[in-house]
């Protein structure tokens, strides 16, 4: 099939969940033999030439990317909040070259599916009349704020995430109705959609990582040792890396004096540099160049999430690396790995204070969860399968549909 795939910013490097998603999709779809074409908006917050873009991608995968300003402005966002009913975050990315250029597209080519990879994209499913039309849910985008609005006590920043995420959410209601067909990443997304009345045709395709032997690599690690990885522009990360640092790094630093805690992601704000340099032996690399090589080489991966939503593709990549992974009820959410087995949950201060101190006084059963670990991801998120078998109900789907328009 001939695939055009959407998606609101360039998914390379791909050093957060939502790139590896894309990316992991598409470059799979073509080793199935599908021909893909990804449109995507080169926004200035994740920009990044494409003519930097290793060939091995560029020769799989046909990248148009489009420069677009999505840049939050505070005078825009006051506006919009005074004046206008739609969500601030989804206006940011009506672009009219980006439709100009999806028009373009349609109209030079010929495309047996178009595949709109997140909320963020929807408004442009206007244009693609005629065409099947798929939309993947990474996650519930209005459940993320609404989370935030109720984590936050400043009760102006409650009122403004309030709002949000109302908004958001009527948005959402109305775009899972509009495509031929849904994709979640989990059973729980899918049934959250259906209670907010998507009366579509729903598929569960898993988030799929590429899994090798060679990924894991346990002679590599450094143990003993603590590590954060996430995209530091995003304020559910930057809200649970600083409940860690203040709740459990001080404690945790009295009794381990020698211990570090590495924390690396892309576009940090400088507000967040400087207050990390508050607490003692805490190593900021920011962004990485090589992501899996740094999972690689560190031992303990904490993901203290408090707000969010969908799958934490962060999780399942360190999973797959071997990783003893720390996190909560919300960061676990869609991923059924057993707790004590193949991840640690903690919800409270105590819980994650005393599964970290458990895996750095006993390397058995930190060494047995990063390879029970591994296997889960092994049999359940291989990117092989995942993608054949969504492509096959995609198919049947088609079908279908083609039968009832003949009818």
């Amino acid at each position: 099939m001939n695939i055009l795939v959407l998606h609101n910013k360039l998914p390379y490097p791909p050093k957060d969940g939502g790139a590896i998603a894309v990316l992991e999709f598409c470059m799979e779809l073509v080793r199935q033999s599908h021909t893909v074409t990804l449109l995507c908006m080169n926004t200035k917050k994740h920009y990044f030439p494409v003519e930097y873009i290793p060939d091995e991608i560029k020769k799989a995968i046909r990248i148009v990317a489009v420069d677009v300003d999505a840049d939050v402005k505070p005078f825009s966002l006051l506006i919009n909040f005074l004046f206008s009913s739609k969500p601030y975050h989804l206006v940011r990315f009506n672009s009219q070259m980006f439709q100009n250029a999806l028009k373009e597209e349609l109209s030079k080519h010929i495309y047996h599916v178009v595949l709109f990879e997140g909320l963020f994209v929807m408004p442009y499913i206007r244009i693609t009349k005629g065409i099947f039309t798929v939309y993947r849910a990474h996650n519930i985008e209005s459940e993320i704020w609404h989370r935030m609005a109720t984590n936050k006590k400043n009760l102006l920043q409650k009122w403004y995430l309030s709002s949000l995420a109302q908004r958001l959410e009527k948005f959402e209601k109305k775009a899972i109705n509009t495509p031929d067909l849904v994709l979640t990443l989990t059973q729980r997304d899918e049934c959250i959609l259906k209670s907010m009345g998507c009366k579509k045709l729903i598929y569960v395709s898993k988030a799929g990582i590429s899994i090798s032997s060679s990924n894991h690599q346990r002679h590599l690690i450094q143990y003993p040792g603590i590590f954060f990885i996430g995209a530091l522009d995003w304020l559910p990360n930057q809200e649970g890396l600083l409940w860690f640092l203040r709740s459990i790094w001080t404690k945790l630093h009295v009794q381990y004096p020698n211990l570090v805690f590495d924390i690396a992601g892309r576009n940090a704000p400088l507000w967040l540099q400087q207050k990390v340099k508050d607490y003692p032996n805490v190593s900021f690399h920011g962004e990485i160049d090589d992501a899996k090589d740094f999972i690689k080489r560190k031992a303990i991966m904490v993901v203290p999430l408090f707000s969010g939503s969908g799958i934490r593709i962060k999780i399942l990549e360190g999973m797959s690396l071997g990783k003893a992974i720390v996190t909560t009820s919300i960061g676990a959410e869609g991923i059924p790995a057993i707790h004590n087995k193949h991840i640690l949950i903690a919800d409270s201060q105590e819980q994650f204070l005393s599964a970290i101190q458990m895996l750095l006084t006993e390397k058995h059963t930190f060494e047995s969860i990063g390879q029970q670990a591994f296997e889960f991801v092994n049999q359940h998120y291989n990117i092989q399968t995942i993608v054949s078998d969504t492509l096959s109900f995609i198919k049947k789907a088609m079908s279908y549909q083609e039968k009832n328009h003949k009818n």
